[in-house]
């Protein structure tokens, strides 16, 4: 069960894996992502099935899509009795998805579990949380994740350290992420940074809005920033005047493809979102995280990636431009070898008794 864009990669490994070892599965797209540049695109991209049921909630406030998702699923899984609810990541679509299967006694497995940046104030944690405590089948990207699974509790056997199935996708499509060739679609010059800028304690009050504009505009005076801009926070960031300098490059979101071939040739990518500090991390991109946490701290340890403030934000733009590009690769985390998909299915296999 998948819902928005950043379950689209996680997904695709996985449910191909287990079409491989012939389980039968039922793709639900709940659709709380539902522009095509934020969601077909994906699966026509990845190579992904055609959804076998599309329940198109659409956007709204955190109660709102959660609800009329549980009220949607809640139908379908009477209907249909899966023998187990596959969720990904942690988006309104994943806990809506674990609490139905969960009041109605159905197995639930989550891809992605045991992620945790300690603030609560994120929805994403809650749903984290959440979906954890309710999970029978808990799937592990990094080593810190089983530690946070370990001290709240989890009983051990729920829990797998399997690698990170978004690096699968990332792995698999490499040859495809063309940079000269998006750079010259869009008419970039040779150095350009990237920024994905749409969590709400940077763009949904007004104040921090405007604070992010201003530092943004610094970092346009050291170099051309390209900003996919995600319909979060658009308005605010016009009102403060976001467009205004001619450094910033605000285009629509991209398809997958298009995307990481433009984050693959930026010298450096600012960002607030989970996923591009995890696809930063393996293409070797140095990525700033404007934001007081991570909830993936092994992108820090094994990576790219860099927590900073919006006070640091340009003198650290500033000096990776000044720095030498690293060329001698960077360490990888554990498992993220492309086959986290194949190591998920081999558990779900036992799981429902087909292996």
């Amino acid at each position: 069960m998948a819902g928005a864009r950043p379950n689209f990669p996680k997904a695709a490994p996985v449910i191909r894996a287990l079409a491989d070892r012939g389980i039968r599965q039922h793709l639900v797209h709940t659709g709380q992502h539902y522009d095509e540049r934020m969601s077909d695109v994906f699966f026509r991209q990845l190579g992904l099935p055609e959804p076998d049921q599309n329940l198109a909630v659409g956007s709204g406030s955190h109660a709102s899509q959660t609800g009329e998702t549980m009220v949607r699923l809640e139908a379908l899984f009477r209907e249909s009795r899966p023998r187990l609810v596959v969720v990904y990541g942690d988006v309104n679509s994943t806990l809506a998805a674990a609490l139905v299967a969960a009041k109605l006694t159905i197995p639930i497995a989550h891809v992605e579990a045991g992620l945790r940046s300690f603030n609560r104030s994120m929805p994403e944690e809650i749903n984290r949380l959440v979906t954890d405590r309710l999970a029978d089948l808990l799937f592990a990207t990094s080593p810190d994740a089983l530690v946070h699974l370990g001290n709240e509790g989890i009983a051990a056997e729920k829990v797998f350290f399997v690698g990170n199935p978004m690096i699968d996708t990332l792995l698999a499509n490499l040859h495809l992420f063309e940079a000269s060739a998006i750079g010259r679609q869009l008419n970039l010059p040779d150095q350009y940074a990237v920024a994905t800028l749409h969590r709400p304690a940077n763009v949904d009050d007004p104040g921090d809005a405007a604070e992010l504009v201003k530092v943004m505009h610094g970092v346009a005076d050291r170099i051309q920033v390209v900003v996919p801009l995600h319909p979060r926070g658009r308005e605010n960031l016009a009102h403060a005047g976001f467009f205004r300098h001619p450094g910033i490059r605000v285009i629509d979101p991209l398809g997958y493809i298009e995307f990481l071939s433009l984050v693959r040739g930026a010298r450096a990518v600012v960002t607030d979102s989970g996923g591009v500090q995890e696809e930063t991390t393996v293409l070797g991109v140095p990525c700033l995280t404007l934001r007081a946490e991570t909830e993936r701290p092994v992108t820090i340890s094994h990576g790219t990636n860099r927590l900073v403030t919006r006070e640091e934000l340009v003198e650290s733009v500033t000096g990776l431009l000044s720095a030498e590009r690293r060329t001698d690769g960077w360490p990888v985390p554990p498992l993220w070898d492309g086959r986290a998909g194949e190591r998920i299915a081999e558990v779900i296999a036992r799981f429902v008794g087909t292996d």
